[in-house]
């Protein structure tokens, strides 16, 4: 990260506990809140580019959501009203007032629904989002190991626990090889208690039926401007989604990313950065 974004800790309380939250922040300007997705992720993973690229024009954020980077990682249940509520409570904590939220994967569920919760915001980035639609090719698969705990534990022991492994889970996410960098930032970022919050969340939310959450039904009830991000040859959650969404919220605008999969941010971060500086 670069002079004038800061590390910052805040204790919320979230479902009846105590969580010490670290979070990134520095800039002027209006309210930015990014959100990361589940597992493999944290504030310093998908927007190590993004925050001080946008400092100049907005006062940015970017937090661990529980179980990742450094913030608490209870030794409890994570789904998406949880991740939802202590978004909810980091805002009010700050006193942030109307922010935009941006949000990649889970994290673009978790600003969606905290937008459809009533949340004020003032418009919503959603990449590569979860939340968009019921259902993916790999889900009945992942579903089945989950719910068989040998296979689960067989599929999840080696994750994030060396730099190779790291890349190779990387190397599913999208075209070309993975940089260096973003290997080191997902080790520092990454510990057996992330993979235990990740394959909870995924428990919960990869149901025999589909995916938990699922706004799609609601998404007319977006009244902020709105756009929407995907990598084109995104391999985990499909293009279309976002290219229904954009069909279906009023005041939208959908940005597809040639050779990219699943982390704009992170493979295209100066497209990336011009796309949200010119929305917001």
């Amino acid at each position: 990260m670069t002079t004038g974004i800061s590390s910052e800790r805040v204790e919320l309380s979230v479902d009846g506990e105590d969580v010490d939250i670290h979070y990134r922040t520095g800039g002027e300007g209006p309210p930015l809140v990014f959100l990361h997705g589940i597992g493999l992720d944290a504030a310093t993973v998908s927007w190590r580019h993004a925050l001080p690229a946008l400092a100049p024009e907005r006062t940015v954020y970017a937090l661990d959501l529980p179980g990742h980077g450094d913030s608490d990682k209870p030794d409890r249940a994570y789904t998406t009203d949880y991740y939802l509520e202590t978004v909810a409570e980091f805002i009010d904590a700050l006193g942030i007032e109307e922010p935009a939220l941006a949000g990649l994967s889970m994290g673009g569920a978790i600003a969606l629904g905290h937008a459809l919760d009533g949340g004020p915001v003032e418009r919503l980035v959603l990449v590569d989002s979860y939340g968009l639609g019921s259902d993916a090719y790999w889900r009945t698969a992942a579903s089945s190991v989950l719910q068989t705990p040998i296979l689960g534990n067989m599929l999840w022991q080696g994750v994030g626990s060396s730099q190779s492994a790291i890349r190779n889970s990387l190397r599913s996410m999208g075209p070309g090889e993975p940089p260096q960098q973003l290997v080191e930032d997902v080790d520092s970022a990454v510990d057996r208690q992330t993979v235990r919050a990740m394959r909870r969340w995924q428990r919960s939310e990869f149901q025999w039926c589909g995916f938990r959450t699922d706004y799609s039904d609601r998404l007319a009830e977006i009244d902020v401007p709105t756009m929407l991000i995907h990598g084109a040859v995104d391999p985990l959650l499909p293009r279309r989604w976002s290219e229904q969404a954009a069909g279906t919220v009023t005041d939208s605008t959908l940005k597809i990313f040639e050779n990219c999969g699943h982390c704009p941010p992170r493979e295209h971060p100066d497209r990336f950065n011009r796309a949200v500086r010119a929305f917001c």
